[in-house]
């Protein structure tokens, strides 16, 4: 999860999903013919296997290397990483004569920025942040949206009238959920109280710590929180643990559908719904226009509107409040409540 603007805890969980974690520079290559190689993916921290936001971009290379036999190069940020880095790693997946090249995370703003310069004829995808370049796709995510809806199912389903939410860094992008899930709660339910923490202050590390997540999970739960909203990437997988140890309580999933994600199944009969981005979406559709000649660029918005973001229904935990979730989402398409995007 990640715009500059908009946009498995250790010992159970945490010891199998250590090893989807690619440390910096590390990749995953199949190689593919003809001049360009194909499709380079930057992953945030956490990297493919992060069963949320990385894995929702990488869904999206998946099915367009499926469909179009494309190449690819996989390459992940590592915790504490500096800004050369991450234009390094840009920076090889362009020379390669890998187009598109996708950068997934707020992070990546200014190395798009500095490369994209560098390499007019290469497409760049740039997930969360917008840079104003001819040759980058700027993909935006009204995360607020799919967040309140979150926050209207948290209201109706919690039996204590109290509920959490996690971000993993204190930021603008996290603050987005944080703006969205609060506001959704409040305007069902002024009622209910909302606790909110931060794993780190401004270290990336906190989409990569479910260790962190489960200790926040834990001391919320043990004062009285019943449902927990987690924005943190794979550090969310903690939380989830957590909650899926307290009976009667539920965790909300985010940027995938967490409930479908086969690593976290032991846990699924505890995940209420996810607040859903579709970066796979978004992705994908960057790909099919390069390989169509035509590349998509500029800043394009995914919202609840068209389909970029949304809240699952898998386990049919909440069928018995949709006629309500499906009212907040006619309210918000119809611009009869503005979301706001800062707590």
């Amino acid at each position: 999860m990640r715009r500059v603007s908009k946009i498995a805890a250790a010992g159970v969980v945490s010891a199998a999903l250590a090893l989807t974690a690619t440390a910096c520079g590390s990749s995953s290559t199949s190689s593919g013919s003809g001049k360009d190689k194909g499709v380079g993916m930057a992953y945030d921290v956490g990297g493919r296997g992060d069963h949320s936001f990385n894995d929702s971009a990488a869904r999206g290379m998946d099915k367009a290397d499926k469909e179009f036999k494309l190449g690819t190069k996989e390459l992940t940020a590592s915790n504490g990483e500096t800004e050369s880095d991450r234009e390094q790693r840009l920076d090889s997946l362009a020379a390669a004569g890998y187009n598109p090249v996708v950068a997934v995370g707020f992070t990546y703003g200014d190395a798009v920025t500095a490369i994209a310069k560098k390499y007019p004829k290469t497409t760049f995808g740039l997930v969360d942040s917008v840079v104003d370049a001819p040759n980058v796709d700027s993909m935006v995510f009204a995360t607020e949206q799919s967040s309140y809806l979150a926050g209207v199912a948290a209201a109706l389903k919690s039996k204590t009238g109290k509920v959490g939410f996690i971000g993993g860094v204190h930021n603008t992008l996290i603050g987005t959920f944080d703006a969205g899930f609060a506001q959704g709660v409040k305007d069902t339910k002024p009622s209910v109280t909302v606790t909110r923490q931060y794993l780190y202050e401004t270290d990336t590390k906190g989409f990569n710590d479910p260790t962190s997540a489960q200790g926040k999970a834990q001391g919320m739960l043990d004062s009285g929180v019943d449902v927990i909203y987690t924005a943190a990437g794979l550090s969310g997988d903690g939380s989830i643990q957590a909650v899926a140890a307290k009976s009667g309580a539920w965790a909300i999933g985010v940027d995938s559908d967490q409930y479908q994600d086969p690593a976290l199944a032991k846990y699924k009969n505890s995940i209420l719904t996810s607040a859903i981005k579709n970066v796979d979406v978004a992705v994908y559709d960057l790909i099919k226009s390069v390989k169509d000649g035509k590349p998509k660029t500029g800043t394009n918005s995914y919202t609840l509107a068209n389909g970029g973001v949304s809240v699952s229904t898998s386990g049919g935990f909440i069928s018995d409040i949709q006629a309500q979730l499906d009212a907040a989402k006619q309210k918000i398409v119809s611009k009869a409540i503005t979301v706001s995007s800062t707590p």
